[in-house]
């Protein structure tokens, strides 16, 4: 492994068409906001509708994992989903589709029906990360690929940091029944934009394919190590994000007695931190390759340094100042999605821009199996011992597993992306 090669060159030269690239940008950021704002929504109205319906600690746990099931259960066929339909059409699905499902919650008030709202809401949002990363791999190039991927992980956390102003104004001022309709019909405004804007440059290589070859490559990619490196990548650090989404705002008014309006400050700066490493993620990845850096190093560096970041986060079970507990949270946050940028980045690097979504869609299907885990393991404990200490220390933990079994799947980035672009220069020949 070296520590230095020659700049890669892009993938092809940018054209005039390729200037939509930052509209086409912007939009796969403010979708990713609202698919987290959509999906957090609950986490800031567990205590009032906890104290309404009678929910324990337990029963909130399984209102979660039903949308981690779904979401599950469904990324995979989001990931075939993208690469059969295209973005355009694939894209609107989504969005329009989880929207409807977010303004269904107002009308359901048991826990039954929950389970069901949740499914639905998290099937569609399923659809959200491979259509993104597809997004970015079609419009942009080289480098700056891996700027775009930072900015679009950025959005969940500023997404999670408005999430406690706007439903905790929602909530007081008009009920959680409006919190809900509300956040959801935000998504008729990006589904206007989105259809106004040109349709995305084809990737290179075959785009239509038969049934029988789109179950045929499902099926390859079951065989292909590359594909095993970004699931079990996911499945060994994304279950922090998980966790961290969804039990945050509950963490801080146990251990610090914080309710829906004292709270908000202190999440909505946890999310902030969290923003930052998806920029520097991407960033420093770009910085690398420019300055002629090896894919391999350039990938694996950042994720070994956010691997390292996140160790502290048991702390909070022990320490008492809130705001200590706020930059520890933040950062193992920010930890994370520098290390789910550059996972992201890799998955680019080695797999075509076709197959993108698919593998995206393999590793996600992986990557919530632990995070569904989490939730019922956090409800458990917390119903037993109201201790957050095991998941703390599972989340200071995770990336180092994930980083050493990726290491060993793909100890070589930069051989792993040339046999690729061989193969592809090869088909197209």
């Amino acid at each position: 492994m070296t520590a230095k090669t020659e700049a890669p060159p892009p993938d092809r030269v940018y054209t005039a068409r390729d200037s939509w690239r930052w509209a086409a940008l912007a939009l796969v950021f403010f979708a990713a906001l609202l698919n987290y704002l959509d999906r957090q929504t609950i986490a800031f109205l567990k205590a009032p509708m906890s104290d309404e319906f009678g929910w324990s600690d337990g029963d909130y746990a399984h209102i979660v994992s039903a949308f981690q099931l779904a979401t599950i259960v469904c990324t995979l066929l989001a990931g075939w989903f993208m690469d059969r339909v295209g973005l355009r059409a694939g894209y609107a699905f989504g969005v329009g589709g989880w929207s409807l499902a977010q303004i269904g919650h107002a009308v359901f008030t048991s826990v039954t029906s929950f389970y069901w709202v949740r499914a639905a809401l998290g099937a569609t949002e399923a659809i959200n990360l491979p259509a993104a990363v597809k997004t970015v791999a079609t419009w942009f190039r080289g480098g700056d690929r891996s700027l775009a991927l930072g900015v679009m992980n950025a959005a969940p956390n500023i997404g999670a940091m408005l999430a406690p102003f706007i439903v905790a104004a929602l909530f007081l001022t008009l009920g959680w029944r409006a919190a809900f309709v509300i956040t959801g019909a935000l998504g008729a405004v990006w589904l206007v934009a989105w259809m106004l804007m040109p349709r995305p440059p084809q990737a290179p290589g075959p785009q239509a394919r038969t049934l029988r070859q789109e179950l045929g490559a499902i099926f390859a990619m079951a065989g292909d190590r590359r594909a095993w490196a970004v699931a079990l990548a996911k499945f060994f650090s994304d279950f922090v994000w998980v966790f961290l989404l969804f039990w945050t705002p509950d963490l801080f008014a146990k251990r610090y007695g914080l309710d829906m309006a004292s709270g908000a400050l202190p999440v909505a700066i946890v999310f902030t931190i969290a923003a930052s490493g998806s920029l520097i993620g991407g960033w420093s990845a770009s910085r690398l390759l420019a300055s002629g850096v090896s894919y391999n190093l350039s990938r694996k560096l950042p994720m070994l340094a956010a691997a390292c970041l996140a160790i502290p986060v048991p702390l909070i079970a022990f320490g008492g100042d809130m705001w200590l507990g706020v930059a520890l949270v933040g950062l193992t946050l920010a930890a994370h999605q520098a290390f789910s940028t550059n996972v992201f980045g890799l998955c680019t690097d080695i797999f075509p821009a076709r197959q993108v979504g698919l593998a995206i869609g393999f590793g996600g299907t992986f990557g919530g199996l632990l995070g569904l885990a989490m939730n019922e393991f956090t409800g458990a404990v917390l119903d037993a011992t109201g201790s957050y200490a095991p998941m703390l220390a599972m989340c200071a933990v995770g990336k180092f597993v994930s980083l050493f079994i990726l290491h060993v799947l793909v100890p070589s980035i930069d051989r792993t992306r040339a046999q690729m672009l061989a193969g592809e220069e090869e088909a197209a020949a």
